[in-house]
């Protein structure tokens, strides 16, 4: 085992027992699409997505270096967004969050409900890194990043270490990817795990800067947010932090794409043969399993949220 695999995936078990008593830990589901396969259904976690997970290792580890933060900041189309407002608004600490003025209101609203201050009004994905550094100069609060930061990956990293520990003998772990947060902790965990496991991750094929990154051996950023169901990877680029761990260190063995078709196909099998209330973005995983992109071998799949908009899933379910 590397030092760097070693190191990290310490880091994830104290993660694990940091944010014990703060998040749930999501049940491991068999299912009869196939005897050997199992769920991670991250849905069921609080705020419905696996995001409080590094944000409240974020910010709990933030806490114990600074008794006394300002406050933080963070940027996020939504699932983030509820996770830092729920994380800052248990341990006491402001929380701001800028989200672009087209995310789902669905979000929006919860973000607001958790106690978050929330910024919209002329925030859009093409500027709000801008805006952000601008807001920061401002407030002096402190940035919880949504992927490119290791107490948040770490956090992020515990959902595939429980996922392990309820089926052991997996072969296959595929989750999602947008900027890497949750593909860098599963893989982190996985390969700890088992050296052998292949760590898969899955993205859509009009966004699929994770998929050229990959193979060419370097960041590769979308010249625009990509428009596609799957709302929560609309990230035009992977995070350096991400890239050294499921790249540099070769802990993700491979990066499938899925269509529009089969993402808006594995919603619809999963909402009425899975009974999984899953968003676009939770069930990437599922959509390469049913369309054959994923190795050979007891799988496991991380279904990252369950924070869907309700007009896009009847449209889906017709």
């Amino acid at each position: 085992m590397t030092d760097f695999l070693h190191e990290h995936a310490e880091q994830v078990s104290q993660a694990a027992a940091r944010i014990r008593g703060h998040v749930r830990r999501t049940p491991t589901l068999t299912t009869d699409l196939d005897a050997a396969l199992r769920l991670k259904p991250e849905c069921f976690q609080v705020t419905g997505s696996f995001k409080p997970r590094g944000a409240f290792n974020a910010i709990l580890s933030l806490v114990a270096r600074d008794s006394r933060p300002r406050g933080v900041i963070a940027v996020s189309s939504g699932n983030h967004a509820q996770a830092v407002a729920l994380a800052a608004s248990t341990v006491g600490v402001p929380a701001l969050v800028l989200i672009p003025e087209d995310a789902n209101p669905a979000k929006v609203a919860a973000t607001r409900a958790l106690g978050a201050e929330v910024i919209q009004q002329g925030i859009t994905f093409a500027n709000r890194e801008q805006r952000l550094r601008e807001v920061m100069a401002e407030r002096g609060f402190v940035l919880v990043h949504p992927f490119d930061d290791w107490d948040v990956i770490h956090g992020q990293g515990t959902a595939a270490r429980e996922l392990l520990q309820d089926a052991q003998d997996l072969e296959v772990v595929a989750a999602p990817l947008g900027g890497g947060g949750l593909l860098s902790g599963t893989a982190i965990s996985a390969k700890r795990h088992r050296p052998t496991i292949r760590v898969v991750g899955v993205e859509p094929a009009v966004a699929d800067d994770g998929y050229r990154s990959w193979r060419s051996g370097s960041i590769q950023t979308l010249t625009a947010s990509p428009s596609t169901l799957a709302d929560g990877v609309r990230t035009t680029a992977i995070g350096s932090r991400n890239f050294e761990a499921m790249f540099e260190h070769g802990l993700v063995d491979q990066v499938v794409t899925v269509s529009e078709e089969e993402i808006a196909g594995a919603v619809r099998l999963a909402w009425s043969r899975l009974h999984l209330a899953l968003e676009p973005t939770g069930a990437l995983p599922l959509a390469a399993y049913l369309a054959g992109k994923l190795p050979k071998g007891r799988a496991g799949l991380i279904f990252s949220g369950g924070n869907a908009n309700l007009q896009t899933v009847a449209t889906l379910l017709k």
